[in-house]
């Protein structure tokens, strides 16, 4: 458990470097709740990883730095996820998000547990249970939880102390 312990803390204290994603540079960085090369929105830390996971793996590695997969809850934080990954990558790659129907169809839920209250799909479902956000027109869809996608983590601004 101590091992847990520390393999958490020093994740979140390194999680900036392993990443290798934009993040604010200026000073009020240190005033924030958010690990460095995470971006704080509100409460909130949100950070792109520009590596190809299957969605349990990604909300793993998601857990591994203190959040999950993100949740969207407003257009605000959608803008701001939308802006991770085209500061992040150039890669036309699809995106995980926190969202999937665990029990059956069109019953959303996000793996933060957090209430679904925004949703921003398109019209093309493809089927599968797990959400991403399709790179082409920055919509949601839904596909293969084993398909391999980049991903989105957030979790509180005051999770981890720098």
């Amino acid at each position: 458990m101590a091992f847990a312990l520390r393999s958490l803390f020093l994740f979140c204290r390194i999680s900036g470097l392993l990443t290798g994603v934009w993040s604010r540079t200026n000073n009020r960085e240190k005033d924030t709740g958010c690990p460095e090369g995470w971006t704080q929105l509100g409460s909130r830390c949100f950070v792109f990883l520009d590596e190809r996971r299957e969605f349990a793996d990604a909300e793993s590695i998601c857990n591994i730095l203190g959040g999950n997969l993100a949740s969207v809850h407003s257009a605000l934080e959608y803008a701001i996820i939308l802006q991770l990954v085209r500061a992040s990558s150039d890669s036309t790659r699809d995106v995980w998000l926190g969202l999937h129907e665990a029990i059956e169809d069109d019953a959303f839920v996000w793996t933060d547990g957090s209430r679904f209250d925004f949703s921003a799909f398109n019209n093309n479902n493809s089927g599968g249970d797990c959400f991403e956000l399709e790179r082409s027109d920055n919509l949601w869809d839904n596909d293969n939880c084993s398909d391999t996608n980049t991903f989105v983590c957030a979790r509180r601004a005051d999770q981890c102390s720098h």
